[in-house]
């Protein structure tokens, strides 16, 4: 799956879905520093999934229009980041297709998918 993980996603979950076999872009190896609609822009132009820890794409997406593909964030506060990208590996490889036209949340217990 091509995914394009944001600046805000830790480089170690990165690693691990690139050695799950995934053609996956970093913000931070890219164009660090981006506004949050430039990179929803990247996505788009790319037609990847965006990955990302920041809460701020689920108030781009459902309030102010900017729906382009899908996107998947990550909520795992507390864990180590092994554990992270074992969820996180885990949720797209069990979802995969799922996520690519909906906002997508992973937690520690579920995944919650909403069609866009």
């Amino acid at each position: 799956m091509k995914i394009l993980a944001d600046e805000s996603v830790e480089s170690e979950i990165v690693l691990r879905l690139r050695r799950d076999g995934h053609d996956v872009g970093y913000v931070a190896e890219m164009s660090p520093g981006i506004m949050d609609e430039e990179v929803l822009v990247l996505a788009s132009e790319e037609n990847t999934l965006l990955l990302t820890a920041d809460k701020d794409f689920g108030e781009l997406i459902f309030r102010q229009g900017y729906v382009k593909r899908g996107v998947v964030l990550y909520r795992l506060a507390g864990l180590s980041s092994q554990e992270k990208a074992e969820i996180v590996s885990l949720a797209i490889s069990q979802h995969g297709s799922e996520l690519l036209s909906a906002f997508s949340v992973i937690t520690e217990k579920a995944v919650r998918i909403r069609k866009v």
